[in-house]
């Protein structure tokens, strides 16, 4: 059965159809759903977590990997269809359930044709949590997944790119037109797995505000930025220059200007310089 036919079948069960306010575009193309289904297979997850299953498109074929599995389902007719269907269904907005509880052992893996509302928001609340996902396939609107991956000194590049490749290694899984939906988006959309990093900072939230002030006026210098932190811990701006300097920037850098691993490396240095 195609994805397709599967769709028909469940919208005439559940009298279901799209809802634009959940940002809800079904997926329907079969070589982009086995894309991700082998993604997350690759993984080796034990625990499976998806976000927003709808009618099912990725659903089936997770459930084939016979495994523990939890969804997240904001929309109550699709969270009764699952209930229905045995599943575990945490009816409740992504972005608000706790994932402290939700991430189990030692290999969780989180699966989802994302709203795109949400998708930004989203990778940087897991990059954030204690427990780590074991892994991520996640698909965007092509536009984010861009940002997500984009280079130094390149228009894309900005706190989002920053923040996802400080804690995982992306990689591109597979790319979706409008056609690969029902109903289509006016976007395209692009599939990014997630692999967590092995090292990584312990003090993420820290992080996370320390890189928001670097983005905070991008056309900025990267030290006005940052006077606002810097003078709230007592950090003497000599201590950025040099550091600048050790990287083979100019004062004049702009906070676009420099790699993910530096942004890291300049936030442990003035970290230091501070305490």
């Amino acid at each position: 059965m195609t994805a397709r036919e599967r769709l028909e079948i469940v919208l005439r069960e559940t009298g279901h159809a799209a809802k634009r306010s959940l940002g809800q575009n079904f997926l329907i193309s079969d070589t982009v759903i086995e894309r991700i289904h082998e993604e997350a297979r690759s993984l080796q997850p034990e625990f499976l977590i998806e976000i927003g299953p709808g009618p099912g498109a990725l659903t089936d074929g997770l459930r084939e990997m016979n495994l523990p599995m939890k969804v997240i389902e904001l929309d109550r007719t699709m969270a009764e269809y699952w209930r229905g269907k045995n599943l575990e269904v945490i009816e409740e907005d992504a972005l608000r359930v706790n994932w402290v509880e939700l991430i189990q052992g030692n290999s969780t893996v989180l699966v989802s044709n994302l709203p795109y509302q949400i998708s930004s928001s989203l990778v940087i609340d897991r990059s954030l949590d204690d427990r780590t996902l074991s892994g991520m396939v996640l698909m965007f609107q092509k536009e984010v997944a861009q940002r997500i991956r984009a280079l130094p000194s390149t228009e894309a590049y900005g706190m989002l790119s920053v923040i996802a490749q400080n804690f995982w290694s992306v990689r591109t899984v597979s790319d979706a037109g409008p056609r690969d939906f029902d109903p289509p988006p006016r976007v395209a959309s692009r599939v990014l797995g997630f692999r967590p990093l092995a090292d990584v900072l312990k003090q993420k939230k820290q992080f996370l505000a320390f890189v928001k002030a670097c983005f905070a006026q991008r056309r900025k210098l990267l030290k006005s930025n940052l006077s606002g932190w810097m003078g709230s811990r007592k950090i003497p701006l000599e201590n950025l220059l040099a550091k600048l300097d050790a990287f083979g920037l100019k004062e004049t850098a702009r906070a676009e200007e420099l790699s993910p691993a530096q942004f890291r490396e300049l936030y442990e240095h003035l970290d230091r310089s501070g305490k």
